[in-house]
């Protein structure tokens, strides 16, 4: 039998637990061979704080026979806190310029947009306020020139809002979009990332609430389905 879900809790993905917790709910508890992180019920509730890939095979395994939410905690303040690599203390804390947004949901729903049509799928985003431990040690990726995350601890979650079904993510399209529309005219409207907004598009068009209209130039066009 696979049993998956153990291994080193992160502190946010933990205090995230805690902060969506109720009475009765039970807590790592195995359900088809997957260790699941909270069972309410008929309900099954998993925390991801990032990297959606590494749960794929789990979600698609459970939403087969189960209501399942999956979890994800956007930062919308972060202050980075720089720790010292022999004694831990903290060498300076500074208020990271990022702010995420509801619309970044499509960074990581990107992997898994497909999952939006099973009947049995919704994404609960949490707006939080967070810190991030750093530390010089030269173990980290390169383009922090060394310097590694230690951990994120959620301070407080200012907004929430569940997805249930295409219809609750088209409503990010902005009303006044002329369609059919690009991409690169999605992001400039949206005042997002242009890699933000083809992934919009991406998952828009995976969960069957945007379809292609064609081509101006190189650049798909495209319209609301739904």
């Amino acid at each position: 039998m696979k049993v998956a879900g153990f291994g080193n809790e992160s502190s946010l993905h933990s205090a995230v637990k805690t902060w969506i917790a109720e009475a009765g709910d039970r807590f790592e508890v195995e359900v088809d061979g997957f260790v699941v992180d909270i069972v309410r019920g008929n309900l099954l509730i998993e925390v991801q704080t990032r990297n959606f890939s590494a749960i794929r095979e789990k979600l698609h395994t459970l939403v087969k026979n189960h209501h399942v939410r999956l979890v994800l905690p956007v930062a919308a303040r972060k202050w980075i806190i720089h720790i010292d690599n022999t004694d831990g203390r903290v060498v300076r804390r500074r208020l990271s310029p990022k702010k995420g947004q509801m619309i970044d949901l499509f960074d990581e729903l990107v992997r898994i947009p497909h999952l939006v049509k099973e009947k049995n799928f919704e994404l609960e985003v949490l707006l939080t306020e967070e810190e991030e431990t750093r530390c010089n040690d030269g173990r980290g990726s390169w383009r922090r020139r060394g310097v590694s995350i230690k951990d994120h601890h959620l301070k407080a979650v200012v907004d929430n809002a569940i997805f249930r079904c295409a219809e609750d993510y088209i409503r990010f399209l902005p009303v006044d979009l002329f369609q059919p529309f690009t991409s690169r005219q999605l992001a400039t409207h949206l005042g997002v990332s242009l890699r933000l907004a083809r992934r919009m598009t991406y998952c828009l068009c995976r969960m069957s609430a945007l379809q292609v209209e064609g081509k101006t130039g190189r650049a798909l066009l495209f319209k609301s389905s739904v």
